[in-house]
């Protein structure tokens, strides 16, 4: 069953922040964008949006993270040969993580095609989970404001956009 836009943004205008927060944790910046979008038109709460957001990206990172972290020998010892995880190579991780984990957490956060292979490899590692919680927290925080925004401005450029066609569709008649 294929949903059309129009039935996704219906449905997200009658149950608001219900349908957010897990579609927030299923597809991140899409959501986001489209909560500042509805905001801007009125639909939503733009600071409850952003709260919302944020608290379903940082569910999604850390259910990835649990996932890494507490199935790393399960997985490692099946899997890891296939993907060239040595004992060796987890303990360069888990270095690399001692020294660098805010730089690392913070640019794969702030760069969404790496974001998922840097939590996994966070949870590999063993990162304790406030540490990484704590570097994730911050750049989530930004990296949200900055979406809803570019959803609310779209919307409220939307919104002017429509106005203008509103007054065009009026004059086009008068002037043919």
């Amino acid at each position: 069953m294929i949903i059309s836009s129009a039935q996704a943004i219906s449905f997200f205008i009658g149950y608001k922040y219900l349908v957010l927060f897990p579609a927030a944790v299923i597809e991140g910046p899409i959501v986001t964008i489209l909560g500042g979008f509805l905001a801007s038109l009125g639909y939503l709460n733009v600071y409850a949006v952003y709260a919302v957001v944020v608290l379903g990206d940082l569910a999604a990172d850390s259910g990835y993270y649990a996932i890494s972290r507490w199935g790393r020998e399960r997985f490692v010892d099946r899997w890891g040969r296939y993907f060239g995880m040595t004992p060796e190579r987890i303990g360069r991780l888990e270095t690399h993580f001692e020294k660098h984990i805010g730089k690392t957490l913070a640019i794969a956060k702030l760069t969404h095609a790496f974001v998922i292979g840097f939590i996994f490899a966070a949870g590999i590692a063993r990162v304790p989970y406030r540490k990484f919680l704590w570097y994730i927290f911050l750049p989530t925080l930004l990296k949200s404001f900055v979406l809803v925004l570019i959803g609310f401005f779209f919307g409220r450029a939307y919104a002017q956009f429509d106005q203008y066609l509103n007054y065009i569709s009026l004059a086009l008649p008068l002037l043919v």
